[in-house]
């Protein structure tokens, strides 16, 4: 057994857990109980669903419940194996695909500006990179996914592959030339199919209307205003800064064995425009408040981020789940807007229904992050905070 194997069996064992433990579920059904009632039971399965940590689906969780129908702030786990140390709940992470939603509402507010338009061809801005067999596809496509532009080549297709391949820098022109220069998976604007690509040339469209860096823009516009003082863009530095709880991965490990590895320092250049956001639960409470109530985009472009495209997606069928940033679920019986993401090691996720009267923000240090299924913590929390399916 490893070394890291070894630490996370006798943490267990010893039962070390930080945060809220598991709490006796409420005698009245939350959906007969007064508002006061329904809150707390809410809140005590929340604070079941991220007990017991560190176990074998996640090593930590930090968790922000906000709204009108209650406050709850938890945390539980480790800040890393070696030391078995209690998580630390202000902890930065890596947010994944939850960047999107920051690239897109940048691009919204070029297009109130009028120097972005979502029907205009994307090709229109970018004619030496994109070719003209993609020339019909419009901005409005990639950003909800509607493009059928396919995925860039991967330089690995196992995750011992990707880790051994971690610290190289990806240009994005690349990532776009690769991708384009495959057939289209569908027509644009007849399906959907949720790619990072769509994100990667939205943020090359970023950078040409304002003759200024994705990152740069994205601080002006949203993280200095909104005071976002722990979030930030990584560029090509493979480290996330500042108190971080450690991210670990199963997979094979050097003596042939299968194990945990850590993976916090793990460059994110192949994300980029679409997934490399470091930040912390407090900063994206902050801005899942502000963008929901229209602080970050205004007007009428807001609605683009609500609105789904009426296509099914390529590979289910089921009617499209993506918006313009954002995605949409319903849990207990009401529409759940927000965003997931996954980077090796951290699962996070900004979530709110329409209103605000409920919104989630979690950080889950998931050991198989980018798995098939949904990380069982976070779905847990996503569960015990909105309800089933």
């Amino acid at each position: 057994m490893s070394r890291t194997a070894s630490l996370l069996a006798a943490v267990l064992l010893a039962g070390v857990v930080a945060g809220p433990s598991a709490l006796p579920a409420a005698a009245t059904p939350p959906d007969r109980a007064p508002a006061h009632l329904a809150a707390q039971h809410q809140n005590s399965a929340v604070a079941a669903a991220i007990a017991g940590l560190p176990s074998a689906d996640a090593t930590a969780a930090l968790v922000r419940v906000g709204g009108d129908e209650g406050v709850w702030r938890g945390s539980s786990g480790v800040h890393d194996l070696r030391t078995g140390r209690p998580a630390d709940p202000d902890a930065r992470f890596r947010a994944g695909s939850v960047t999107k939603v920051f690239t897109a509402a940048v691009a919204l507010q070029l297009a109130a500006e009028g120097r972005l338009d979502l029907d205009r061809s994307a090709r229109s801005y970018l004619p030496g990179l994109i070719p003209a067999s993609y020339g019909d596809v419009t901005v409005r496509q990639l950003l909800n996914h509607t493009h059928g532009i396919p995925a860039p080549d991967s330089p690995g297709t196992t995750v011992e592959e990707v880790y051994a391949d971690r610290f190289r820098v990806h240009d994005p022109r690349d990532m776009v030339r690769s991708a384009t220069s495959k057939k289209p998976e569908f027509a644009p604007g007849e399906r959907q199919h949720y790619l990072n690509i769509g994100y990667t040339i939205t943020g090359l469209l970023i950078e040409r209307v304002t003759g200024d860096s994705y990152e740069h823009q994205v601080a002006r516009r949203i993280l200095h205003p909104l005071g976002l003082r722990d979030t930030y863009l990584p560029g090509k530095n493979p480290r996330i800064a500042g108190p971080h709880n450690h991210g670990y991965q199963t997979m094979r490990l050097d003596d042939g064995t299968t194990g945990l590895r850590d993976v916090s320092v793990w460059g994110s250049t192949d994300g980029w425009a679409a997934g490399d956001l470091i930040s912390t639960t407090a900063d994206l409470e902050r801005f899942t408040g502000a963008l929901f109530q229209g602080r970050v985009v205004r007007g009428p472009l807001l609605a683009e981020m609500f609105t789904l495209p009426e296509v099914t997606d390529f590979k289910s069928g089921k009617p499209a789940a993506y918006s313009v940033g954002l995605s949409m679920k319903v849990l207990g019986g009401r529409e759940v807007w927000g965003k997931t993401g996954g980077r090796w090691g951290y699962n996070a996720a900004i979530a709110s229904t329409r209103d605000g009267s409920r919104t989630l923000v979690y950080s889950v240090n998931s050991t198989d992050a980018k798995g098939q299924d949904m990380n069982k913590v976070a779905e847990n929390i996503m569960v015990a905070v909105y309800g089933r399916p």
